[in-house]
């Protein structure tokens, strides 16, 4: 494999919150400690997230609230509807804790968070984990698990044993070549970050059955057999940080787009240039999955690490007709980032979230408002997608997106991408 001019010096550790929602309802309902807590999708439909005492009961996630809620009530727990409003701006709180850790913290969710460790004066990596978990639930009252390691797929992996062997505190360093191994060799091959059913199947099929298994799998077999995500996640088990959020397998509780600016952005004009671009990506990624979003969120940053004044705030909003086209996302977005910008304080990072995401299938009638999926925006938003798939990213555009983008992340050392774009092929003279 492929492996000159890859990085396994990282240091990246994924923080994850505990039953996110159940937490954030249990911060302000602090009676529902203790007891079995479900909370449901839109309309009160399947469960979206559990409590341990409710997953003590067997009770499968994304089961009908409907069909556990005598046992649910029998055993002294309670069934919630989802509010959106409340998980976002907790959210939001947690990632603005979780900046006074590192000066790069990635998004990937409404409760995760990938942190860059590199060049910190850090000891102990697992004390450190602890520390974060310790000043989040002080600040938040929402707890977190760590896992930390030399890569996000491996991060992934040491959050989770972090997170259910309470021998490690909430905290988990997969740092040395013994302790990596011992841990892939626990893991199934369908609990790899990104590795769905179909794959996992698949895999065994061919006797790979573990986490261990994948990272040691013949290179003739992944070359010919998995994706350029696949392949990655491989290099990713053997150490190597390569692979982008962009790239990441997309999380389906909400879709977060956000990046640091390569410079400071004190204008109003350039923010709005990189939330539309944001808000362009997210509903480009909604709707390859055939989602829309009820819930909407913009969010600003300054550099916590930079002396002068810092200014960190969010604000959100209830979409009144779900939906992931992009023009009506952009109009809302610039609002919300309107009302959340002050002047005279420099800014570092800019971001989007969307949450209460549904199949666009599943979206309720609206007599006063008609959905974008029953007019002729729909036909108008396909044939952009098309352009750009065909033609590449950005063919056609949004003007608020700007074009010159002087705030986007530096990218001046970035070489060809010899295997995945067909213009940039090696050529053969």
């Amino acid at each position: 494999m492929q492996k000159e001019g890859l990085n396994d010096k990282d240091i990246i550790a994924l923080v994850d919150c505990n039953n996110f929602y159940v937490s954030c309802e249990r911060v302000f309902n602090p009676s529902l400690e203790g007891k079995p807590v479900a909370v449901l999708s839109n309309n009160d439909g399947c469960i979206v997230s559990r409590s341990n005492e409710l997953k003590a009961l067997k009770i499968p996630m994304g089961a009908p609230g409907f069909k556990y809620e005598g046992l649910i009530q029998k055993n002294g727990g309670v069934l919630l509807s989802s509010n959106y409003a409340l998980y976002g701006d907790m959210s939001s709180r947690v990632m603005e804790v979780l900046n006074q850790f590192s000066p790069e913290v990635e998004i990937y969710s409404i409760d995760e968070a990938f942190l860059k460790l590199n060049d910190l004066p850090i000891s102990n990596l697992e004390e450190y984990g602890r520390q974060i978990k310790h000043i989040v639930k002080k600040y938040t009252g929402i707890p977190v698990s760590v896992g930390i390691s030399r890569s996000k797929t491996l991060a992934k992996i040491a959050n989770h044993y972090a997170k259910h062997f309470a021998g490690y505190q909430g905290s988990l360093a997969l740092m040395e070549a013994d302790k990596i191994e011992k841990a892939l060799k626990q893991t199934p091959v369908e609990e790899i970050w990104g590795i769905g059913r179909q794959y996992a199947k698949f895999l065994r099929q061919n006797k790979i059955e573990t986490a261990w298994d994948l990272r040691n799998a013949p290179e003739d077999f992944i070359l010919h057999y998995l994706t350029k995500v696949g392949y990655k996640t491989v290099l990713e088990l053997q150490g190597y940080s390569c692979i982008d959020l962009e790239e990441a397998p997309s999380p389906k509780k909400s879709i977060v787009c956000s990046k640091s600016f390569s410079k400071q952005v004190s204008d109003l004009s350039e923010l709005e240039e990189a939330i539309s671009t944001y808000i362009t990506r997210g509903a480009e990624k909604l709707r390859h999955q055939h989602s829309v979003a009820g819930f909407m969120m913009v969010f600003l940053n300054t550099n916590r690490f930079k002396e002068g004044p810092q200014y960190n705030n969010s604000t959100q909003t209830k979409l009144s007709v779900p939906t992931a086209y992009t023009p009506d996302l952009i109009k809302i977005g610039l609002e919300l980032l309107r009302d959340v910008y002050l002047p005279g304080f420099e800014y570092k990072k800019a971001g989007v979230m969307f949450t209460d995401l549904i199949d666009e299938k599943d979206v309720p009638l609206n007599f006063l408002e008609p959905n974008y999926l029953d007019d002729k925006r729909k036909k108008l938003i396909d044939a952009i997608d098309k352009l750009n798939r065909v033609w590449g990213r950005d063919t056609v555009f949004f003007a608020s997106s700007g074009i010159k983008k002087d705030w986007e992340m530096k990218r001046a050392k970035l070489s060809p991408f010899y295997t995945t774009r067909w213009q940039d092929l090696p050529k053969v003279k």
